[in-house]
């Protein structure tokens, strides 16, 4: 039989083990992420909580080893018990379509005293003055705008480039001959395969009008009505380097953005390919050849929410990816919605991309209901006015999401916390401010960048 002293010796033995050992690790993972200062913090706490064990474990009066120990532990409980969980709300989709001629990116491009132009503001007068004033901006990826840089520049453009190359394989001819494969057997297929191509995570949603554009506003599409008559749509997520967002809004940021364009539509085009000679319909739906809105379909496909900032956060990488799409006729077996009312309820909280949203584009609001759905919604006109300036698509709110983090055990514990306590959940924000900053430093540019 045990002896109780050497019991409760095991216990504090156990305990200073395992917190001491997760700071350490939690210590190693950070100096890996390059995050110096939560690497030395998470150091010092492992030190400081090693000699706080050994102190107490080696003291005549053992009652503080074990007084020491259970608070540990009841910390750590407090933190991850089951309090304050949210229920999914209601699902709702838009009740109005968004005409692609009405998106910033689209109105930048009309030129004055063209056909085009003269008929857009004839039709919203109220936004002549501001869009005039954008268009005498440098604009994205311009000799003449903030952040210009040769290098960086000229490979965003590469890679903007070839995703234009993509362009005439968005569609194309289908196999006169159907291949009858089950949907259960495709759609793993699919999720499986693409991952070998490049995504972090693939889901399939039943398409609906609410996905879609309902007038192009790009290139030689620009006013055609959207007429896609496919059941499917297949959303995927391609990850997008943590070290580049992080210079953000230097000119890394648009390099990776455009490679990732160039990822998710390279990855697109394959899986419309694949489906045409299965004797299937398919378009993919790549930078510049949007017919629907993506992080919308991507929500629907259970890949993630729609966060403060309006873009995509995911469970594992927050808004820290790029989305391709695929729509069909493939009878597939459709993904259901994988609502995330905690993550959502940490935005509520969080408002750090708001914060420091150089444009003030972001709100501090709380979501309503928008064209029919609850959401957040940010003012696109003060965002691409400062790409305009910057000659980047800035991505600052992007970088200091505390969702971008890495995807590795300290944030794995975080985002489980977040999802399970409502206590948790109001820690993390200061908890991600100490260990990371309220304001983080914009990181250098890496060596090969510098000339």
């Amino acid at each position: 039989m045990f002896s109780s002293e050497l019991i409760l010796s095991l216990f504090v033995i156990l305990t200073a083990g395992f917190f001491v050992g997760g700071a350490f690790l939690f210590c190693i993972e950070s100096f890996m992420e390059k995050e110096v200062r939560a690497g030395l913090i998470f150091l010092v706490l492992a030190l400081f909580l090693s000699g706080l064990y050994t102190s107490a474990f080696y003291s005549e009066i053992t009652i503080i080893s074990i007084i020491i120990a259970g608070f540990s532990w009841g910390i750590l409980l407090l933190f991850f018990i089951p309090t304050g969980r949210i229920k999914p709300g209601s699902k709702s989709n838009p009740d109005l379509q968004v005409d692609e001629r009405d998106v910033m990116i689209s109105r930048r491009l009309l030129e004055e005293g063209t056909s085009r132009y003269k008929e857009y503001y004839s039709l919203n007068p109220e936004k002549k003055v501001s869009d005039d004033r954008t268009r005498s901006k440098p604009g994205l990826l311009s000799k003449d705008s903030l952040h210009y840089h040769s290098l960086l520049y000229a490979a965003a453009d590469a890679s903007f480039k070839a995703v234009e190359a993509l362009a005439p394989e968005i569609d194309g001819p289908v196999n006169t001959t159907k291949i009858e494969i089950k949907a259960e057997n495709l759609s793993a297929f699919l999720k499986g395969w693409s991952k070998k191509l490049g995504a972090v995570k693939l889901g399939i949603t039943l398409l609906n009008k609410g996905h879609m554009y309902s007038y192009r506003g790009r290139n030689h599409n620009y006013g055609e009505k959207v007429e896609n008559t496919h059941k499917f749509a297949i959303a995927f997520t391609v990850e997008m380097d943590k070290e580049l967002l992080d210079t953000a809004p230097l000119g890394p940021t648009i390099m990776e953005s455009a490679r990732k364009y160039m990822d998710a539509g390279s990855i697109a085009i394959q899986i419309a390919w694949f489906i045409r000679n299965l004797g299937y319909e398919a378009r993919a739906h790549i930078d510049g050849n949007y017919e629907v809105i993506c992080p919308l379909v991507a929500r629907d496909a259970g890949l993630g929410e729609i966060g403060r900032m309006g873009l995509l956060m995911t469970s594992s990488m927050g808004p820290r990816v790029r989305i391709g799409v695929v729509t069909t006729d493939l009878p597939l077996e459709v993904d259901l919605r994988r609502e995330d009312p905690a993550l959502l309820d940490f935005c509520e909280k969080c408002k750090k991309c708001a914060e420091l949203c150089p444009s003030k584009a972001i709100s501090f609001e709380s979501h309503a209901i928008i064209g029919g759905v609850k959401r957040w919604q940010i003012n696109q006109e003060k965002c691409y006015d400062y790409w305009c300036v910057l000659g980047t698509d800035c991505g600052k709110c992007i970088s200091v999401c505390p969702y971008s983090h890495h995807d590795n055990n300290l944030h794995k514990l975080v985002r489980w916390g977040i999802k399970r306590s409502s206590i948790f959940r109001k820690l993390a924000v200061p908890m991600d401010d100490l260990f990371y900053g309220r304001k983080p430093k914009i990181k250098d540019l890496k060596d090969w960048m510098k000339y």
